[in-house]
């Protein structure tokens, strides 16, 4: 793979309005920085209200224009060419994305094949608004029809911990049912974002139905929320924000599809497999340097192999390659900049005072100090009422807390606000049906971690918020049902 900046990564980006590259209403820049070294990239443009208006604007006249003439199939042959383009540029993707957010190349190029089947899936759902007729029970001269119509223009907000994928959860149900979309990256990470919206409109995206406005939440998120011309908002973040977002919404009662955070358990039984519930529960808190919102950070371990789960974690987190994303072999990359370092370098020093650590809890030093790396970190005998067991870190730090029983186990899993995900690890049958029905969450992962099939999805309930990501409901999401009656006579 060439390893050179790409030609993207250069220059000052613009805003995608109506098939357009244009400056923004207020002329400021955003520095996109790469974490991993603390230099500056390129500018983004600092989108605001003015530059929402028009992005909501060029996204209506899509839908009602030459957008809403396009039938199922050409919505499909289209995301069919839109997955072809993605792929063939998808290194250079990879690329930017690692430069942009840190993740490693390991993890960004490996996403290539789960978006392939991600954008597959979506090709084979344009067909989700087809008619359907209903029986009759008012009068035999009667019949109905039944449809799934677009909502319209739909407002994405996604984080930066993976907008390589994160865009996808707008733009391919909008193309599938018929929708247009108005994308707010985050202001951290916005670079594979404008680079996949680009390489759309390349692969024939009419003007309009994909837009792109940068900027920060309080300018951009806030007016995409507030917008009487936007009918549905998908927002992935935190919980405060979405708590904004709800209240924004309500001028014209816009739909909502709310993910956000997470304090996930996962649940390690006496009986469990430690040679993969190890290396397993680690990664479920390490990968992408725990900027994670299913991260299971609550690592439940039965009290009779704590001490021994503790040691080998503690070991393996020992052997994880820690570096710049782009050399060869690095597992971690850094944090996403220096406000998240100081914010988790501020639960290390909380941990401290309540927990025994065991592994990490520094900020790297020598050839990383540039960049905003920390160590992966253990604390062991943690109690569930600790701050760094209740509140979301958003970094490589893991909470063991041990436990005696099935039932203590359950009752510690849901002693949370959030409801995003959870594991269990066991070998025993009615353990892991019994349990996993037990933890209030979205997903739950028996024997794994972190895995997701575009086909079936993803959710949280509590105050992890509602909708789904991927599956038939997240198309239908993107949908409203109409009937149409029809007298015979």
């Amino acid at each position: 793979m060439d390893m050179s900046t790409p030609a993207f990564v250069q220059g000052t980006k613009k805003l995608l309005i109506g098939g357009q590259w244009v400056e923004p209403a207020s002329g400021q820049r955003i520095e996109a920085i790469n974490p991993a070294t603390g230099e500056l990239l390129c500018h983004i443009a600092q989108g605001d209200a003015q530059d929402v208006e028009r992005a909501v604007a060029a996204a209506r006249r899509a839908f009602e224009g030459p957008w809403s003439r396009f039938t199922a199939h050409g919505r499909r042959k289209l995301l069919l060419r839109v997955h072809d383009t993605i792929l063939d540029n998808f290194d250079e993707l990879a690329l930017i994305e690692t430069l942009d957010m840190g993740a490693p190349l390991a993890r960004t190029r490996g996403y290539k094949e789960w978006l392939s089947q991600l954008l597959q899936f979506y090709a084979s759902q344009t067909g989700a608004g087809s008619v359907a007729t209903s029986p009759m029970s008012i009068a035999p001269n009667f019949t109905a029809l039944k449809h799934l119509m677009p909502v319209g223009v739909v407002g994405g907000i996604i984080p930066w911990n993976g907008p390589l994928m994160g865009s996808w959860w707008i733009y391919g149900p909008a193309l599938a049912t018929g929708c247009t979309a108005v994308l707010k990256p985050a202001e951290d990470a916005s670079l594979s974002s404008l680079r996949v919206s680009e390489l759309m409109m390349e692969a024939g995206v009419p003007d309009g139905v994909i837009n792109v406005v940068t900027g920060y939440g309080k300018d951009v998120g806030q007016a995409l929320a507030e917008h009487r011309g936007v009918d549905r908002v998908a927002f992935t973040g935190s919980v405060g924000t979405a708590q904004a977002i709800v209240r924004a919404s309500a001028g014209n009662l816009k739909r909502l599809q709310l993910e956000l955070g997470g304090k996930s358990p996962d649940i390690v039984f006496a009986d469990a497999d430690l040679d993969r519930a190890v290396p397993g529960a680690s990664m479920g808190v390490f990968t992408n340097t725990g900027q994670v919102c299913v991260a299971g950070t609550r690592i439940l371990v039965q009290r009779a192999i704590h001490d021994e789960f503790v040691q080998r974690m503690a070991a393996f987190a020992k052997t994880i390659k820690i570096g710049d994303g782009r050399e060869p072999g690095t597992q971690i990359g850094p944090l996403i900049s220096q406000r998240q370092l100081e914010r988790v370098m501020h639960y290390m020093e909380i941990g401290g005072q309540e927990a025994e650590l065991v592994h990490g809890g520094q900020r790297l030093s020598g050839n990383l100090a540039r960049g905003f790396f920390v160590e992966p970190t253990v604390f062991a005998n943690v109690r569930n009422d600790m701050t760094i067991a209740q509140e979301e870190i958003f970094g490589p730090v893991a909470s063991v807390i041990p436990f005696d029983t099935v039932d203590e186990a359950l009752q510690l899993a849901n002693d949370t606000p959030y409801g995003l995900a959870g594991g269990v690890w066991t070998r025993n049958l009615s353990t892991a049906h019994t349990v996993s029905q037990g933890i209030r969450s979205g997903t739950v992962w028996v024997n794994c971690y972190g895995v997701i099939d575009p086909a079936v999805g993803f959710g949280g309930t509590k105050m992890s918020g509602y909708g789904w990501k991927g599956g038939k409901e997240h198309v239908e999401s993107f949908l409203y049902p109409k009937a149409t009656y029809i007298n015979l006579d």
